[in-house]
């Protein structure tokens, strides 16, 4: 098995580089957004990560005991989006041997998920109470749930874009932002610029989840846009200090019209988590032979 400590350490270094990186309208070290600080979001990747990586727990109640901490330490949702992604994977790495066999594990953790796992994770949304939910014709997350956690993320999957992620195994992670940050990683060496590729790129092709609950399509495509126009920028740039100033307008423009791309920002979370394990647990099996 992986070791505990490994995947405790790469978890919080995923969640920090997402902070470094200057993702406009979201939380970052460039700018604080939404009644949330940078401080609250590394406070919460510090106390959900005992829950997240724990070896003893299922899939369900590695996410309902994350959000649990996180609420008892910030008392508002930070991380919702970024447990729901994480928790998978920590579960897939715990029962694989090695990390080519992620992807398959991790199909093998989501095509197995319960009707009590969808119970422990519909309390862990409503405990984290994100924003802009309001309730659903099927499979609310305020009634016992009558399907295992993979059919309510079915349900979900036309209006969600983690939920999306519960039913094809993480495509949009694997086959296309994780080889992202890696061409961005390896043209520039700074895993906040790789982040922030991921991002732009991800946000330049699908709409955020979090921008569509709360406003329909109204900015979907002028959001794109800019996105596409960012991504043109920063191929031609060779540092962040040549971005920047774009990225301030961009960022002041969003959240002076409260948009926040908050799904995409926990993909970039978990594209980085992807990379590091594929990364760093490579290197620790490889030392151990």
């Amino acid at each position: 098995m992986i070791d505990r400590q490994l995947l405790i350490d790469v978890y919080q270094q995923a969640c920090e580089i997402e902070l470094q990186a200057f993702k406009p309208g979201n939380v970052s070290i460039y700018s604080a957004a939404h009644d949330m600080t940078v401080d609250d979001f590394r406070l919460s990747a510090q106390v959900s990560a005992a829950a997240i990586t724990n070896p003893d727990y299922n899939l369900s109640e590695k996410i309902y005991f994350s959000v649990k901490a996180t609420r008892e330490a910030v008392g508002c949702n930070t991380n919702l989006g970024i447990i729901l992604l994480c928790a998978p994977l920590m579960q897939a790495m715990q029962q694989c041997n090695v990390i080519t066999e992620l992807r398959s594990s991790l199909e093998n953790v989501l095509c197995n998920t319960t009707l009590q796992d969808a119970d422990w994770v519909f309390k862990a949304i409503v405990l984290a109470s994100p924003g802009g939910l309001g309730g659903a014709d099927q499979q609310d997350v305020n009634e016992v749930p009558t399907v295992t956690l993979l059919q309510a993320m079915e349900i979900a999957s036309d209006k969600d874009r983690i939920a999306l992620q519960y039913t094809n195994s993480f495509k949009d992670i694997f086959d296309f932002a994780v080889m992202e940050y890696n061409r961005a990683f390896v043209l520039s060496g700074e895993s906040g610029w790789a982040a922030l590729s991921v991002f732009a790129e991800m946000l330049s092709r699908f709409p955020d989840s979090h921008i569509e609950r709360k406003y329909g399509k109204q900015y979907s495509e002028w959001i794109a846009g800019e996105m596409a126009l960012l991504c043109k920028a920063m191929k031609a740039a060779n540092k962040l200090e040549e971005v920047l100033p774009m990225l301030y307008s961009i960022d002041k423009t969003f959240k002076a019209r409260k948009i926040n791309p908050g799904t995409t920002a926990d993909m970039t979370v978990a594209t980085v988590l992807v990379a590091l394990l594929e990364r760093q647990v490579s290197h620790e099996l490889t030392n151990t032979f």
